[in-house]
């Protein structure tokens, strides 16, 4: 009884990470589990990764390689609904309106979009759309279908990290504040060791997304906590979508 009790609230908290964080259906009622989805980031990306996979396949199909690449690109803006780009826009407008952390704070919350927030925006879906570009220029046909899977999963990954180091950055209500309920433990990073396997058998494109994954979540965290002593629900965001084009360009090297 207690097993099945167990399966019922992994479905559960999986049913609500993917409607935190996706556009997928998951019923009138996917309920809301902020501490027990946590661990399912990794398990959300590999689900995106996957339904990428499969789109790129149908696309490349149809396309010469960019336009299949820029279908990509809308694809995961898409199933998304823009969730995580709108946290990068949020996020540049803030950090990067050379006020004071409160101020700042207030700037991310504020719904509408800046010049900086725009241009973030811009800047890293041309370099996602590059880096996908690059690994369909580059890679097998299976080595593709491998970092497609591998990086929405690692990026999304990379926030139970920053659930994990760094402390909440807001005093009042945010969107990402039920995350921080209690500290993240081993147990949320039960589902993360999946990505990383998948990457070591992708050969040395794989091992560079795991430097790259590596370097890039220790930087992010490392300047989120110089400039504002903690993290946000958008901060999170952003730092999903900065991952996710640095790894898909880091995939596409020559040198691999």
């Amino acid at each position: 009884m207690q097993d099945n009790s167990d399966k019922k609230r992994m479905l559960y908290d999986l049913k609500a990470c993917l409607a935190f964080i996706t556009i997928l259906p998951m019923g009138k009622d996917p309920g809301y589990s902020p501490m027990g989805m946590i661990r399912f980031f990794p398990v959300a990306g590999l689900i995106i990764g996957l339904l990428l996979a499969l789109v790129d396949r149908a696309a490349t199909l149809v396309w010469p390689l960019p336009v299949a690449a820029v279908v990509d690109m809308v694809f995961l803006v898409a199933v998304t609904g823009a969730f995580h780009l709108d946290g990068l826009g949020d996020t540049a407008d803030g950090l990067f309106s050379h006020r004071g952390r409160e101020r700042a704070l207030e700037i991310m919350k504020d719904s509408r979009t800046g010049m900086m927030g725009l241009v973030a925006v811009v800047l890293g879906l041309v370099v996602k759309l590059a880096g996908i570009w690059a690994v369909k220029s580059t890679a097998s046909p299976a080595q593709v279908a491998g970092i497609l899977v591998v990086v929405p999963s690692l990026s999304r990954a990379g926030m139970i990290f920053g659930v994990r180091f760094l402390d909440y950055g807001r005093s009042g209500p945010g969107t990402g504040k039920d995350l921080f309920n209690r500290p993240a433990g081993i147990g949320d990073f039960i589902f993360c060791p999946v990505p990383l396997a998948i990457a070591l058998v992708l050969g040395y494109k794989g091992l560079v997304i795991l430097a790259g994954f590596g370097l890039g979540v220790a930087l992010i965290l490392r300047f989120y906590k110089k400039t504002m002593g903690g993290i946000t629900g958008d901060m999170l965001g952003a730092m999903t979508e900065v991952m996710e084009a640095g790894l898909f360009l880091a995939a596409g090297t020559l040198l691999v």
